[in-house]
């Protein structure tokens, strides 16, 4: 910071030599508001932690789009200027490491936010941690609804749509189905099973959801299988399963319903809907009719064969991602998510504050070209849910096929 001293200014009368001093601090770019750990004048240095590894490894997929974008985006001279570093860790899915990691990133790494982190438990053990420290926790990769809480936690954002507004679609959709069903539900054991449940309940109504429901049971990260939660399940006479499980348990659940004879009418999450990833490995054949919803163009649907935008995208994968899957949505997701990034980051412009950082990211209203039409990412300093809207689509095939009007708040 320029200094200004008693001989620079004693040629000058004092009163004007004071307010030349004032006037010259005033215009000197270095009192303005530091920018965030991690921002020099050729770099942003970001974080994320990944399960590369562990029960939810499928996700990784998520992670390595995201850092072929910004490779991508760096090759072309970066934003502004600086090119984008992002740390992205393993975490095995473990919420102690995720603890670990994040805060190894924040004070060690001087990362300037959180991005895109996966995961609601490893989300969870670091949410109030970096809202007390005021690190941006951007784009979260979970749909609880605790990343839309800006009265109490402004520093934490997601960016898919929240579960509870998911489990709704499928709630009301049953009902106008068949209000006579019997439901069984399985979930897993955090805040996203429950999320998704009680969205689910919210989309029946208390009474139906009552009468309707009439088995429940979950099942930790940690279990090997749920195969003996499915067929108890199917014990209880039920003939629709509302499966709220992660991908890796999400092909167990429908290979063994499949394979015990048990034919409900399947809702199936969007978590866990990758055709590669879940799908594929549980078998084309035993998932025909499942139900689930969707708000990115699937890779897989014949409609977006010559859309521009998929091709583009499929460019991008040929040229950044060659080891990715170009049937896995999960490139899709982080191809999006990565694209947020970047209109992000170009709104701040030179302004690279914590405080701005977070500003823009609740200031988005953007149509990415790989969201389904009608949707689109808007968020505002009340509003901290980027995605909104969903469309129902039933497995055939090899690909969901979509069906009824888009849905959601």
């Amino acid at each position: 910071m320029q200094r200004f001293n008693g001989s620079a200014l004693a040629p000058v009368g004092s009163a004007l030599a004071l307010a030349l001093a004032i006037a010259a601090l005033a215009m000197t770019p270095a009192l303005a508001a530091e920018n965030a750990p991690g921002v020099t004048a050729t770099e942003i240095k970001i974080g994320q932690t990944m399960p590369y590894s562990g029960p939810a490894s499928a996700y990784s997929a998520i992670g390595k789009a995201e850092l072929a974008y910004i490779a991508m985006i760096n090759e072309q001279g970066g934003i502004n200027g600086r090119k984008i570093n992002l740390v992205s860790v393993d975490d095995g899915y473990s919420p102690p490491k995720t603890f670990e990691d994040t805060r190894r990133l924040v004070e060690e790494d001087d990362v300037a936010f959180i991005f895109s982190s996966l995961g609601t438990p490893t989300g969870t053990v670091v949410h109030k941690y970096l809202n007390d420290h005021k690190v941006p926790q951007l784009f979260q990769a979970s749909g609880a609804t605790f990343w839309a809480d800006p009265q109490h936690f402004p520093w934490s954002i997601g960016w898919q749509p929240n579960y509870q507004t998911e489990g709704a679609i499928y709630g009301r959709y049953l009902l106008k189905l068949n209000p006579h069903a019997k439901v069984a539900v399985i979930y897993q054991n955090d805040d996203a099973g429950r999320d998704y449940y009680k969205g689910f309940q919210m989309g029946l109504g208390p009474e139906a959801a009552k009468k309707m429901i009439i088995a429940v049971k979950t099942y930790e990260v940690t279990d090997p299988t749920l195969d003996s939660q499915i067929v108890s399940l199917q014990d209880s006479g039920a003939t629709v399963l509302f499966d709220n499980s992660t991908p890796k348990f999400a092909a167990q659940a429908i290979r063994k319903t499949y394979d015990i004879g048990w034919h409900p009418t399947h809702f199936l999450m969007s978590v866990a809907n990758s055709v590669a990833a879940v799908m594929s490995p549980a078998g084309f054949e035993k998932g025909q009719g499942i139900i689930s919803a969707l708000y990115l163009k699937d890779p897989n649907d014949p409609q977006w064969a010559k859309d521009p935008a998929m091709e583009q995208w499929r460019a991008f994968m040929k040229k950044y991602d060659p080891s990715g899957d170009l049937a896995d949505n999960f490139n899709v997701y982080g191809y999006e998510v990565a694209q947020t990034l970047v209109q992000m980051l170009k709104q701040c412009g030179n302004d690279l504050t914590r405080a701005n950082i977070m500003k823009q990211a609740a200031n988005l209203n953007i149509s990415l070209p790989l969201l389904l039409p009608g949707i689109k990412v808007e968020t505002s300093p009340k509003d901290f849910s980027p995605i909104k809207q969903m469309q129902l689509a039933r497995f055939e095939g090899k690909r969901w096929v979509r069906f009824g009007e888009v849905l959601g708040e």
